[in-house]
């Protein structure tokens, strides 16, 4: 098939002030594109407030209204067309047709980016924010304070426009973190992080009793707030899936990214808007052989996993790791081997592990104790507040 024109990704801006963009995706299908259209948008820092798609295994038809998570009036969406045009299959947007072609098989690079200068409060988000609104994917970060008051911080990161080896888009970077950053004294490096780097990047296994509660815990009182019914009479070739459930951040991305991980394909969706907090989706699915999910194990087994992945798609708590206190959140990782959009962002707004046949993703961070925050009174509090961050409560 032929390079699609740029007309595959249409974003037209609300009437009124405040009113969400329309995003219309109309293009090639392939397996799990709404879920990678989603995470897209949600890597933008966007909420998706209602979507119809309809698909017929070979061409995609996707309308999004979405809004920023911020409220800002302000947003590159030049950059938002550009990345969803590189993922339709087929359609390779202008600014990225010479770099997909060629990077189509391999992962991206990873990058180390080390800057070294004045701790203060807040600074680890700043960074973040920077290097998000930057299309960065953060991988992992190491953390080092010195005793004099300053901050080494080394972030391994991928490139979404995938030039962070030109010399122009490393002293973008830079200039950037320097002029959120330039009175706290920043120098900065960025390389490929070759294999002499890889300790550097391993991650220390979680203790047993924190593994046991990140991962053991039963989520079946919560998944109880989630009804899903199933009605295989209302339509000859699908299978109707009705899910009612609290409206959260991520909502539409969890029941995509589900239904791919579980080979379940949504023929057609309907994803509305909110009333009082909670949220109605129809999807019309069929299974691998193109046909309704008649197998009443493979509907128990499929509305149990999306019944979890709504109710708990992230698990935060904390532990104690000798004389100070660490928090942990965990994500589930697609079977793609991408996490959740944002999370490190989220996490340090409000302030990866295996287990089973699932994968996860855990975020570490060593929470310091002051005397006029003690932390033994203030976990709960911590916790509450992270996961309500995340969930876009």
């Amino acid at each position: 098939m032929g390079i699609l024109n740029d007309d595959a990704v249409l974003i037209e801006p609300g009437k009124n002030s405040g009113d969400p963009t329309m995003v219309t995706v109309n293009c090639p299908d392939e397996s799990g594109l709404g879920s990678t259209l989603c995470r897209i948008i949600l890597e933008f820092g966007l909420s998706i407030t209602k979507a119809d798609f309809s698909t017929d295994g070979r061409w995609c038809y996707i309308v999004f209204w979405v809004s920023p998570d911020n409220g800002s009036s302000r947003f590159d969406w030049d950059s938002l067309k550009n990345r969803l045009l590189s993922a339709c299959p087929s359609c390779l947007g202008s600014y990225y047709s010479s770099l997909q072609s060629s990077n189509v098989s391999k992962p991206p690079s990873l990058y180390l980016l080390k800057f070294f200068c004045r701790d203060r409060k807040g600074l680890l988000h700043d960074v973040t924010k920077v290097l998000t609104e930057l299309e960065f994917t953060i991988q992992r970060v190491k953390v080092t304070t010195t005793p004099d008051g300053r901050v080494l911080d080394m972030f391994f990161i991928t490139d979404a426009m995938d030039l962070l080896h030109t010399k122009q888009r490393q002293t973008k970077t830079c200039d950037h973190l320097t002029a959120v950053l330039g009175e706290h004294g920043v120098s900065c490096e960025i390389e490929l992080a070759g294999p002499e780097l890889e300790s550097l990047q391993r991650f220390s296994a979680l203790p047993p009793e924190a593994a046991d509660e990140l991962f053991g815990s039963d989520v079946t009182s919560i998944s109880n707030k989630v009804v899903l019914t199933v009605d295989n009479h209302l339509s000859p070739a699908h299978t109707l899936l009705h899910i009612n459930c609290i409206d959260q951040k991520g909502l539409f991305y969890d029941i995509l990214r589900t239904s791919k991980d579980c080979d379940v394909h949504i023929a057609y969706g309907r994803f509305s808007s909110k009333v009082k907090g909670y949220r109605n989706l129809d999807l019309f699915v069929r299974g691998t052989d193109g046909k309704k999910i008649a197998d009443p194990k493979h509907q128990d087994s499929f509305c149990s996993r999306l019944k979890e992945e709504i109710s708990c798609p992230l698990r935060v708590i904390i532990v104690n790791r000798g004389p100070d206190s660490e928090l942990l959140v965990a994500n589930p990782v697609e079977l793609s081997g991408k996490g959740r959009p944002r999370v490190f962002y989220d996490v340090t707004l409000a302030l990866k592990h295996s287990t089973l046949d699932r994968q996860w993703e855990v975020y570490r961070f060593l929470l310091e104790e002051r005397r006029e925050f003690p932390l033994d009174r203030a976990r709960n509090q911590i916790v509450d507040r992270v996961t309500k961050t995340l969930m876009g409560w």
